[in-house]
């Protein structure tokens, strides 16, 4: 049985809710109420607590500003009837103390980490939008907060987890660009992490294939620049030649949770799932004998994000409609784990849904009530 940790929750003196337009909510742009917050002081991790989201206090020599020590999640939360449910928070927990062991920083304890998932999302219930295809966006993030600027390891951080409203990522099927210059990660680097040192590089050669009419970039390995490896910020599967292909993970391609979802769910539907180096060539000679059938990215932000089309150098390669009948296995991933999060597809297989409907709390505002 999970440890139960004393979190202090102070709750906000005024909402915003009433003032969001749950029918337009930008991805990102909209920040609930309240936050998690929880500090290392070189020894242990301390005063967790629940507070009204705000500013946080910081001083430019801070070490994330300087050398990158800045890690964090991405996940989801929606509910069924009127109960909030979490996706698989116990993976999410893990990778956490995975990115954190590779950028030097502390683990945190995962029972508490989900301890104060349950929390927050239950406190803000009612920030989940309600419409299909909506949810309530987490983003847990730790940062090095020692103030010194000589290159070293910080020994104090600061956890923070924030949640918003979010509607889907991406509007539209995306058009790709194979990218053969910049690359995202190479072996031995810092890939697998989700670190911040991960995004920031990204963002140039993103924004060169956005003003090319592109709208995200397909990453080649570092070395032979023939490999593929992530979409944009996402996993990558295609489906050819009667197969579920998808880039093997070898350090350099990050760990998605959806991802492992996708793979576990289509081995247990019947398909043939590879999970292997897979080449540029390769899927253009499956595109040349017609044997491309799909491509899409799989991630928390878009679940899934069908590619119009896929541009190598002069060629490019427009993949079949986008619609159930032609993409069956990327619309048969996407509305099963859309049904399973409303509640419409039993989860007594996967247990992958988390309940955060005892989590305590009321019963922690109420015992601020009583000390007060």
């Amino acid at each position: 049985m999970a440890k139960k940790y004393s979190v202090k929750v102070t709750p906000t003196s005024k909402s915003k809710l009433s003032t969001v337009d749950f029918t337009n909510i930008p991805f990102g742009k909209v920040i609930s109420d309240h936050m998690f917050v929880a500090d290392y002081d070189g020894q242990q991790w301390v005063n967790p607590r629940i507070e009204a989201f705000g500013p946080l206090e910081m001083t430019p020599a801070n070490l994330a500003l300087h050398y990158g020590q800045s890690i964090f999640e991405g996940m989801k939360a929606s509910k069924i009837g009127s109960e909030p449910f979490l996706m698989r928070p116990e993976m999410h927990a893990r990778r956490l103390n995975l990115s954190a062991e590779r950028m030097c920083m502390p683990s945190f304890p995962e029972d508490l980490f989900i301890q104060a998932l349950e929390m927050l999302v239950d406190l803000d219930r009612a920030w989940i939008p309600e419409t299909e295809g909506y949810s309530l966006y987490i983003r847990p993030v730790m940062f090095a907060t020692d103030e010194y600027f000589g290159v070293h390891a910080s020994e104090k951080y600061r956890l923070v987890i924030f949640t918003g409203p979010v509607g889907p990522y991406y509007a539209k099927p995306v058009s790709l660009w194979v990218e053969e210059v910049f690359t995202r990660a190479a072996q031995g680097g810092a890939g697998e992490a989700k670190c911040a040192g991960n995004y920031g590089p990204a963002l140039l050669p993103a924004h060169r294939a956005k003003m090319a009419g592109y709208d995200q970039v397909m990453w080649m390995d570092a070395v032979e620049k023939k490999y593929v490896q992530e979409v944009g910020t996402m996993n990558l599967f295609f489906f050819m030649d009667g197969k579920v292909i998808t880039p093997t993970t070898t350090g350099t391609i990050l760990r998605g949770i959806t991802r492992d979802t996708f793979i576990t769910l289509l081995k247990d539907w019947g398909y043939t799932v590879e999970d292997r180096l897979l080449s540029i060539n390769e899927i253009a000679d499956a595109y040349g004998r017609g044997a491309l059938e799909d491509c899409f990215g799989a991630g928390t932000a878009a679940v899934v994000s069908h590619v119009s089309s896929i541009t190598w150098r002069e060629r490019r390669m427009e993949l079949p409609p986008v619609d159930e009948q032609h993409r069956p296995v990327s619309f048969r991933l996407k509305n099963y784990l859309n049904r399973l999060r409303n509640g419409l597809e039993s989860d007594s297989k996967y247990q992958w849904l988390h309940s955060c409907a005892n989590s305590g709390v009321m019963e922690a505002l109420e015992q601020n009530s009583v000390n007060a």
